[in-house]
C-alpha cells in the first residue's frame, strides 16, 4: 500500500522533486524507492524528462489499479473502526432489533439503551416470524427475537445463528370472575365449550393448538386472531379466554393460569447473521435478554407460582 501511494504520489506531482516535498522525503531516498518498486512490479513506472516525468504504460496500468485499491482499504479501513466502535456499544454503533408480540421486545431495548447510551436502538415488529427472520438475512436488522412452538426449528435456521432464550409454558387468560380463576391450574378439557383468543403469527403454533385439542378430546369453536390489546380486551369482557407467554404482566380484570401437564411450549429465541457486526456484539445481546426475561418472570405472580410449583 506505501509502494501504491508513492506511485500515485509522483504522478500527481508530475515531478520527482515536488513527490518528495510532498511525502517529507529527500529526493535522492524517492529516487531510490522508486527503482525498488519499479524492480518489484518488473518494469519502468515513468519516463523522465526535463520537464518532470510521465507515466510509462506499465505505470499506467499501475496508477488504475491504485485507484481502485487505495480507496477501498480507506474504506476497509473507516468500516473496521467502526465495527469496533459498535461492538463495544460506543458512538455509532447500533442494535437494529426485530420482534414479534410479546413482553421481552421492550425490555431489551430498555436493557440496551441503558447500557449503551450513545448507541442506535431501533425496532420493528411484525406478527411475521417469518418476515423478521429475513430482514435480518437480507441485512435490514441486526437481531430477530421470536419464538417457536416446542422444538419447531425457527425460520432461516440454515443462514442464521440462533440462542434460546428460555422455554416457558403457554399459559390460559381468563376473566377474574371466571369460576377456574381461583384454580392453581387449569385442565384444557375445562374450556372445550369456551371460545379462544390468540395473536396471530405463522409458525406452527395454530396446528399445536387444534393438536392438543384434538389429544383433550374437543375441538375450539371458535378462535379469535387479533393484536395483544384486543385479546386481552375480549378476556376481560368474558368474550373468550386468551392463550398468552407465562411471562405475561399481570394485568387488571384478568388472570393467569398455567395449563394441566403443560400441553403447549413456548420457545424464546433471538438470531442474528455471523457474518455481519451483530454477530461479535451478540453474546452481550443473548446475556440482555435473557437478563430481560428473567425480569419478565420475577415480575408475574402466575409465573413465580408455577416455577414453585414444578420444583420438586
Amino acid at each position: 500500500m506505501r509502494h501504491l501511494k508513492t506511485v500515485r504520489a509522483i504522478a500527481d506531482a508530475g515531478s520527482l522533486t515536488k513527490a518528495a516535498t510532498a511525502l517529507g522525503l529527500a529526493q535522492p531516498a524517492l529516487s531510490a524507492q522508486l527503482k525498488r518498486i519499479e524492480r518489484a512490479l518488473g518494469g519502468a513506472l515513468f519516463e523522465r524528462g526535463r520537464h518532470g516525468v510521465r507515466a510509462t504504460p506499465l505505470g499506467e496500468l499501475v496508477l488504475e489499479r491504485a485507484r481502485i485499491v487505495l480507496p477501498a482499504v480507506s474504506e476497509l479501513q473507516r468500516d473496521a473502526v467502526r465495527f469496533a466502535s459498535g461492538a463495544a456499544g460506543g458512538a455509532g454503533s447500533r442494535y437494529r432489533l426485530g420482534g414479534t408480540h410479546g413482553p421481552l421486545l421492550g425490555a431489551l431495548v430498555d436493557r440496551l439503551a441503558a447500557s449503551h447510551p450513545r448507541a442506535a436502538v431501533t425496532t420493528h415488529t411484525s406478527w411475521s416470524e417469518r418476515e423478521i427472520a429475513a430482514a435480518v438475512t437480507e441485512g435490514r436488522l441486526d437481531y430477530a427475537l421470536i419464538g417457536t412452538c416446542g422444538t419447531s426449528a425457527p425460520p432461516e435456521d440454515d443462514r442464521l445463528t440462533w440462542r434460546e432464550i428460555a422455554t416457558d409454558p403457554v399459559f390460559v387468560m381468563l376473566p377474574t370472575g371466571h369460576p377456574l380463576a381461583a384454580r392453581d391450574q387449569v385442565d384444557l378439557t375445562d374450556l372445550a365449550d369456551a371460545a379462544w383468543a390468540d395473536v396471530p403469527g405463522d409458525g406452527c403454533f395454530a396446528d399445536c393448538f387444534h393438536a392438543a385439542c384434538a389429544r383433550a378430546g374437543f375441538t375450539p369453536a371458535r378462535v379469535y386472531e387479533t393484536d395483544t390489546a384486543s385479546c386481552v380486551h375480549l378476556v376481560q369482557v368474558g368474550r373468550a379466554v386468551g392463550l398468552c407467554r407465562a411471562t405475561f404482566p399481570d394485568t387488571a380484570g384478568l388472570v393467569t393460569r398455567p395449563l394441566t401437564g403443560t400441553p403447549l411450549v413456548w420457545r424464546h429465541l433471538i438470531g442474528w447473521h455471523p457474518d455481519t457486526p451483530a454477530g461479535l456484539a451478540a453474546p452481550s445481546v443473548v446475556a440482555h435478554a435473557r437478563a430481560a426475561h428473567a425480569e419478565a418472570a420475577a415480575r408475574s405472580r402466575s409465573y413465580a407460582a408455577w416455577r414453585a410449583s414444578a420444583l420438586p
